[in-house]
């Protein structure tokens, strides 16, 4: 089967076009950086350089695809003029725009834990909005995934590491937390592309899926110790402190004040238990492979290179 993907050779890219290419399906990735193009194809995928910006060229790489995996990438968060709700907004319509002209009907898209709020959830509300604007796509099959927080993401803790001993932030402590690798998100993004491309009659006709990808649980201080062990701090503590001196914090380390306000209040979210009270009512049957004490060993090689 012919499919789509979005995200270049990134974190989930990577392992999910090595997957879907293994599993004999004929892949095109999509980059914007030309220099990309060789170790796409090393892969056993096609390149499709260009940006997902531009809908025109969407719409001729999503020509004849029986699915299409997207999107939305990040920005610079240090850019003062930068609107994180408008940028993933235009994203999602130029998707939608895509996916109208070329007729594709089955998507699996990459969403986020607290896509359910409308309000209150700081930063994730660009990604409410964006399945709100792909909705509008009434025939056609649509999977939502929805993953708690990366992993990966724990690397900006390092320098306060380094500085004081110990994690601090307005979430966290004893709240119970949710962690994810993106192994594990591919594997479930190509899983659910290969039960769409195998679905039939009604699904395809605006049928909607939500799945949540979890790799493990802990709370905020289990996974201190964890990290704080591998990196030869076993004591090492997560506290918590109020959002207003978080949002400070992100502030005077030059972020953009509008994303700071917002990663301070879907932290906050996360602590109230907003953030992930929608993942409780439908928690995936099975966790995925990569624990916790995997990435810790990841994670003490960065914190000793800096």
């Amino acid at each position: 089967m012919k499919i789509i993907l979005t995200g270049s050779l990134g974190h989930i890219g990577k392992p999910l076009t090595k997957t879907l290419v293994q599993k004999g399906h004929a892949v095109t990735v999509i980059s914007s950086k030309a220099e990309k193009q060789k170790e796409i194809e090393a892969l056993g995928a096609t390149a499709a350089i260009g940006s997902i910006e531009d809908a025109d060229f969407l719409a001729a790489t999503f020509a004849g695809a029986d699915a299409v995996y997207t999107m939305v990438m990040g920005g610079n968060y240090f850019d003062p003029n930068f609107d994180l709700v408008a940028y993933c907004s235009g994203i999602a319509q130029n998707y939608v725009q895509a996916i109208r002209q070329s007729d594709v009907k089955r998507v699996v898209h990459l969403s986020s834990i607290g896509a359910h709020m409308d309000k209150n959830s700081g930063l994730i509300l660009a990604h409410h909005n964006v399945e709100v604007i792909m909705d509008k796509l009434a025939d056609v099959a649509i999977t939502f995934m929805r993953p708690v927080g990366f992993y990966y993401n724990l690397f900006g803790f390092i320098p306060m590491i380094k500085n004081t001993g110990m994690i601090a932030s307005n979430y966290g402590a004893d709240d119970r937390l949710v962690w994810v690798s993106p192994i594990d998100i591919a594997a479930a993004v190509a899983e659910e592309l290969e039960a769409l491309l195998a679905a039939e009659g009604d699904v395809l006709t605006g049928g909607r899926k939500v799945r949540y990808v979890v790799s493990d649980e802990l709370t905020g201080n289990e996974t201190a110790s964890i990290l704080g062990a591998a990196i030869g701090k076993p004591d090492m503590k997560w506290i918590l402190i109020p959002s207003e001196q978080m949002q400070a914090g992100l502030e005077a380390n030059g972020m953009n004040p509008q994303i700071a306000a917002g990663m301070a209040e879907m932290f906050a979210a996360q602590h109230s238990g907003e953030l992930t009270a929608d993942l409780s009512r439908n928690k995936p049957a099975v966790l995925g492979k990569e624990k916790l004490t995997d990435f810790a060993k990841e994670f003490a090689a960065v914190y000793n290179q800096k």
